[in-house]
């Protein structure tokens, strides 16, 4: 509605032809409607009137003001806001009932405010991670490592419940296909050591010593470490990422709606395969170790294979042969429960897989290190 702009007396104010309010008796007397129509010419008007005398009250008699929207609520409200500025106030009369509701409806409650929490101390907030991680973490993979073995225990006597041709095809992706990078880094590991070992024995004649060294080295720590790094790495990946991607893809929920077990029918064939592929694996890296560190010997320390071979059955336990079968079965759960708690844990589609899979490798490494420190203290 466009305002005609007009010389009149400030004591009234129009819009159009139509009268919104008069001055009466020291009171400005609103009448008709103010909605969304009037609001904009009645609030420019009866500031432009307000300037004239700033500072003083203004009273507005809303007796026969016939409707009002939200509109003319924060018309009061924005008029109300500018005479406070200017040191004055707006007092409102003979409001009628409908009229009173709109208002208290529509009306901003400034006083109305949300106090801010208080600061939460510093022995809470740790109590409170500590808490979280306990409740989040620790008993989440407590209790699905207590599923995922009770399925595998179970499932060793029920053929019909495992999937045919999985435990063959997980076993080439996890161990088979691992040989190449597993031998390969054993072997240059153990031609290090001997490498590195020979300068310091030939200073002290004890050339013989270095197959001592690189034999009990490979067998009882590198070896088994070195290949449940790689596998945590490659194959620790693989399964958090497989497993991440069906539970964003709803797969996981696909196999619960089938009343299929997602741990029994993912989950389980993957330990079955690392716990059966791990000690080869272990075997093959213990091999390529003692054999790069017997070439190492022979080419700086003069060392034959013959000798080298002599020496080492002198030295070799059947310990260690044991030591290193049990660290293979502690890897490959972990590996595998890592992997697959992450897994689960996934959220925010294709983000989401990323970092679970990248956490999974990260976590599953420190167990693994972890896991072989405390083994080496209690078998040695």
């Amino acid at each position: 509605m466009k305002l005609k702009r007009r010389k009149r007396a400030p004591e009234e104010i129009r819009c159009g032809n139509e009268m919104l309010a008069r001055l009466e008796g020291g009171c400005l007397k609103v009448s008709g409607r103010l909605t969304v129509g009037e609001a904009p010419a009645f609030t420019t008007e009866l500031l432009r009137c307000y300037r004239a005398k700033p500072g003083r009250s203004l009273y507005l008699d809303l007796g026969d003001l016939e409707t009002i929207d939200s509109a003319g609520v924060m018309a009061l409200y924005y008029i109300r806001k500018k005479i406070e500025e200017k040191g004055g106030s707006l007092e409102l009369k003979n409001v009628p009932g409908s009229i009173a509701d709109k208002i208290r409806l529509f009306y901003p409650q400034e006083d109305m405010h949300v106090p801010l929490p208080a600061r939460t101390g510093w022995l809470e907030l740790t109590g409170e991670r500590v808490h979280r991680f306990f409740a989040g973490y620790v008993f989440s993979f407590i209790l699905l490592a207590a599923n995922v073995f009770y399925w595998g225990l179970t499932d060793i006597f029920k053929k019909k419940v495992r999937r045919k041709g999985e435990f063959v095809h997980q076993s080439v992706l996890i161990g088979v296909n691992a040989v190449l990078i597993v031998v390969f880094l054993t072997f240059v590991i153990g031609y290090v050591i001997a490498l590195h070992s020979a300068g310091q024995l030939r200073t002290f004649g004890a050339n013989i010593f270095v197959v001592d060294l690189v034999v009990f080295s490979i067998m009882s720590q590198m070896g088994p470490l070195i290949t449940a790094i790689l596998v945590a790495g490659r194959s620790g990946s693989s399964i958090a990422a497989e497993i991440a991607t069906m539970k964003v893809t709803a797969e996981l929920d696909a196999l619960k709606t089938m009343g299929l077990n997602p741990l029994r029918f993912v989950v389980v064939p993957k330990l079955y395969a690392c716990m059966f592929t791990m000690p080869f694996l272990i075997v093959f890296a213990n091999v390529a170790g003692i054999t790069g560190g017997a070439l190492a010997s022979s080419v700086y320390l003069d060392i034959t294979p013959e000798i080298f071979i002599n020496r080492m059955r002198d030295i070799m336990m059947t310990k260690d042969l044991y030591t290193a079968l049990v660290k293979s079965q502690v890897y490959a759960g972990l590996i595998v429960l890592t992997g697959s708690f992450y897994g689960l844990r996934v959220e925010r589609g294709a983000e989401g897989v990323g970092r679970m899979t990248t956490m999974a490798v990260v976590v599953s490494i420190t167990l693994v290190i972890l896991a072989d420190s405390i083994l080496g203290v209690i078998f040695y």
